[in-house]
């Protein structure tokens, strides 16, 4: 696969993190290519403080790094990848700022570059964010795949900043074009959102679950989720747990509640997530102990450390399909686990998780099914 992407001042050499020679996903698509042609072409004087919120994989900071742009982003991994990015392009440490969605914006932008995330409410949330801190002058280009821009996105994008306009598509990308007015009333940022747990779930019913911005499911309790609380396992004598892609921790707060003995890591790899765990098991006053970590599944954890790894894992990697990172997940709970330990997993019954776990650990054993989802458990056995 080629991954090397053409820019108006070069070429420049880009893979995802981690970095798999069996990927065929790029690190960049064709609307990383139509914003840096509009700015090369249109002269857009790219001075001050140029923001780029939601770059993917780098591949924007990297190709702007002269400027010394700031990135704002809600993945570890794309943090990842865009550290390697401009290492391997050449680029002088500190010259691109790198900061996440938690942190604190600049405190003025000159020059806001938008990549559309997947996540409306991620994007509600980051120009809620931002808005105080952009000026009349400021630029304001965003860009995305015709996909993943709608009518919602620019009224987003109107109601928070100011008048809101599209360009053309150009192979099937399309840029948004924004002149932020900041005496426009603006409503409040609704995130993070918290809310009462219905009954029926075991030790969380009717418990607050709160999400920030960008959370699978933010606004409700979704269906796969629901049916691995009512499933999970009796966790008494387990000393190490770990909710492994935790989401907003509600599955580790509820294995935290019914075993206060335990110590629970949440673990993902979205800082909006980590951050919705945190809030949410200080919101139900949990006395157990816990760990927050932002990372790359499992990687730091020793070796048989861990009785129980609990695990909802993504078949989603922004736009695209994959199971790599399901496998991954199982391959990093495979290594933590103590002998006997043992790993669940609820997922879409269509994916055959089964098939994996069992070439992994050499078993698999249905828990519980309904016509959508599974529950399965796994154990590491000795050896």
């Amino acid at each position: 696969m080629d991954d090397r992407m053409t820019t108006p001042w070069g070429e420049l050499a880009l893979t995802r993190f981690p970095e798999d020679p069996r990927d065929r996903l790029r690190a960049w698509d064709a609307s990383d290519e139509y914003l840096l042609r509009y700015l090369a072409d249109e002269g857009v004087a790219l001075s001050g403080t140029v923001v780029v919120a939601g770059d993917r994989w780098g591949a924007l900071v990297t190709a702007l790094a002269a400027h010394r742009p700031v990135q704002i982003t809600d993945s570890f991994l794309s943090q990842e990848a865009t550290r390697a990015n401009l290492a391997r392009a050449g680029v002088e440490p500190g010259a691109v700022r790198l900061l996440t969605t938690q942190d604190p914006p600049p405190g003025r932008v000159d020059v806001l570059l938008v990549r559309v995330p997947k996540s409306l409410a991620l994007l509600e949330d980051q120009l809620s964010r931002l808005a105080p801190v952009v000026h009349e002058d400021t630029v304001v280009v965003g860009t995305g795949m015709v996909k993943e821009i709608h009518t919602s996105t620019l009224q987003l994008f109107e109601r928070i900043l100011g008048p809101t306009r599209t360009s053309l598509a150009e192979k099937k990308a399309r840029l948004v074009f924004c002149t932020p007015q900041p005496s426009l009333e603006r409503p409040a940022n609704p995130w993070p959102y918290g809310y009462t747990l219905p009954d029926g779930i075991g030790a969380v019913s009717g418990r607050t679950v709160v999400n920030h911005a960008g959370v699978f499911c933010a606004d409700r309790l979704d269906i796969g989720t629901r049916f691995f609380l009512q499933h999970l396992p009796d966790s008494r004598g387990a000393q190490r747990i770990v909710d492994l892609g935790c989401g907003n921790g509600i599955v580790g707060t509820a294995m935290a509640l019914a075993n206060p003995e335990a110590e629970v890591l949440f673990v993902d790899e979205s800082f909006q997530a980590v951050a919705s765990a945190e809030a949410t098991y200080k919101a139900n006053g949990v006395p157990g102990h816990a760990e927050f970590r932002v990372g790359d599944g499992l990687t730091g954890v020793p070796a048989d450390s861990v009785d129980l790894v609990l695990n909802n894992p993504p078949f989603h990697s922004h736009q695209a399909t994959t199971d790599a990172t399901a496998w991954r997940m199982f391959t990093d709970a495979r290594r933590t686990l103590r002998p006997g330990g043992e790993l669940w997993v609820v997922g879409n019954r269509h994916l055959g998780y089964h098939v994996k776990l069992r070439k992994l650990f050499g078993n698999s054993q249905l828990v519980a099914g309904n016509p959508k989802f599974v529950v399965l458990k796994a154990v590491k056995r000795s050896g």
